[in-house]
C-alpha cells in the first residue's frame, strides 16, 4: 500500500515501538491516529508529528471506547487505511509462587489487554476499512499489524500469561487474515525480541546483560525504528499475508 494520505491507526502509538512506527508513516506521507491510555503523552506525540496526527485517550479492551475512538479517526481523517496494534503490557508471575498459586485475575488481566484488546481494536478497525474503495489492483483496502512476542514461542519462566496472550495473537493472525481476504485487508504479526523499550533502558545490568547475551547477531537489543521498518514493509509490500515474522537477532530465550 502506498502510504502517501493513508490513515494509520496505532495503538500505543505515543511511545516505543507504536511511536517510531507513527513516525515512519508521518514521514511515508500518511496520517495518524494514536490511541493510548496515557493520555497526556498521546496528546504530546501527536502535537511532535505535527498537523497530520492526532491521539485520542482509548482503553484498547474497551469496546466502546475503541469504537468511538475509530468513529473520531474516520470524522478527522475520513478513513482507517491501517491499523497496527502496539498497546500492551508485561506482568511477571509464576503459576505457583511462594504465595500461593498465580491470581486468576493476574492472568486474566494480561489476556484481557493484549490479546482481547488487540481483536477488540483490529475487528473495528477492519470493519472501517471495509469501507474503502480498493486503493491497488489488487483490491486492496487495508493492512493490520499486530505485536506478538518471542515469548510466544520461548516464553521464560513467570510468563505464562504473557506467552498465552502473545500466543494468541500469533495464533489468529491466519485465521483472520483468511476471515477478511474477502475484503481486501491483509493481516501480519511481528514477533520482535527484547527491544530498548522505556521499561528496559531502566532495566539494572544484571537483568539486561543476560538478555543480549541470548542475542545471536547483532549482540545488542533491538530499537524501536528496526520495528517501525519492518511494519513500513508490511504495509507497502502488498504480498506479505497471513505471516507472524520474528524479529529478534536470532534470540532464543532460555528458561530463564
Amino acid at each position: 500500500m502506498e502510504l502517501k494520505d493513508k490513515v494509520a491507526v496505532i495503538t500505543g502509538g505515543a511511545s516505543g515501538l507504536g511511536k517510531a512506527t507513527a513516525e515512519q508513516v508521518i514521514a511515508a506521507g500518511g496520517k495518524v491516529a494514536i490511541f493510548d491510555l496515557n493520555e497526556d503523552l498521546a496528546q504530546a506525540a501527536a502535537k511532535e508529528l505535527g498537523a497530520n496526527a492526532a491521539a485520542w485517550k482509548v482503553d484498547v479492551a474497551d469496546a466502546d471506547s475503541v469504537e468511538a475512538a475509530v468513529a473520531a479517526t474516520v470524522e478527522k481523517f475520513g478513513a482507517v487505511h491501517v491499523n497496527v496494534n502496539c498497546a500492551g503490557i508485561g506482568a511477571a508471575a509464576r503459576t505457583l509462587g511462594k504465595d500461593g498459586p498465580m491470581p486468576l485475575d493476574t492472568f486474566k488481566f494480561v489476556l484481557n489487554v493484549n490479546l482481547i484488546g488487540t481483536f477488540n481494536t483490529l475487528r473495528l478497525c477492519a470493519a472501517a476499512m471495509a469501507k474503502n474503495d480498493p486503493v491497488n489492483e489488487d483490491g486492496e483496502r487495508g493492512v493490520i499489524i499486530n505485536t506478538a512476542s518471542v515469548a510466544a514461542f520461548d516464553g521464560q519462566i513467570g510468563q505464562a500469561a504473557y506467552s498465552a496472550s502473545k500466543a494468541g495473537v500469533a495464533g489468529m493472525t491466519l485465521p483472520i487474515a483468511r476471515d477478511l481476504s474477502r475484503n481486501g485487508i491483509r493481516v501480519c504479526t511481528i514477533a520482535p525480541g527484547i527491544f530498548e523499550t522505556p521499561m528496559m533502558m531502566g532495566a539494572p545490568d544484571q537483568v539486561r546483560l543476560p538478555l543480549i547475551d541470548m542475542v545471536q547477531f547483532p549482540k545488542r537489543l533491538g530499537n524501536a525504528p528496526e520495528f517501525a521498518l519492518l511494519a513500513l514493509q508490511i504495509m507497502q509490500n502488498p504480498y506479505l499475508n497471513g505471516e507472524t515474522i520474528r524479529l529478534d537477532g536470532g534470540i532464543r530465550m532460555q528458561p530463564r
